[in-house]
């Protein structure tokens, strides 16, 4: 029998992908998200929408993988004499796990973003480690910072309140 043109470190290869797969299920991890030149394979655990997803990528900024999407809420309806960091127009972007918070990407770094820095829905606004793996947060929202709730290297929980983004502007 001819061997297929895989490569040995192929990420297609299904004995891989069935590994990777029951490292999920032992470890209870919800995504691994993993990039091989241009082709990209992100397989998701139950209750985080499709199971097996690839596509070719455009082209990879980071080899960081990507974390779930983060879960956003609206704050609560405001009353007039609230200050501009609550109201209607506020949302709240929340971790999407447990780890530690970084602001920027690396030490010597200037923030990813700070008080009024304009955000799309592509901007990483942060990083979150979490197991040894930097998972790159972005805003998945376009807006204004107008709050960081966090400190840089803060450890967060899943859910944890990290930036308030006006969503007018």
């Amino acid at each position: 029998m001819a061997e297929s043109n895989k490569k040995p470190d192929d990420v297609f290869d299904i004995d891989r992908i069935r590994k990777l797969i029951e490292l999920m299920k032992e470890h209870e991890l919800g995504e691994i998200d993993l990039r091989q030149e241009n082709q990209r394979i992100r397989l998701c655990g139950a209750g985080h929408g499709q199971t097996i997803m690839t596509s070719p990528m455009v082209a990879a900024s980071h080899a960081v993988p990507t974390a779930a999407p983060t879960p956003v809420t609206s704050a609560p309806a405001a009353s007039a004499s609230e200050s501009s960091t609550d109201g209607p127009h506020i949302a709240i972007i929340k971790s999407p796990m447990v780890g530690t918070f970084y602001s920027k990407p690396n030490p010597t770094s200037k923030d990813f973003v700070e008080v009024g820095s304009s955000v799309q829905n592509d901007t990483v606004i942060c990083i979150i480690e979490a197991m040894k793996v930097f998972n790159e947060i972005p805003a998945e929202m376009r807006g204004k910072v107008v709050q960081v709730l966090v400190r840089n290297e803060e450890a967060v929980d899943f859910g944890k309140p990290l930036f308030k983004i006006d969503t007018r502007g």
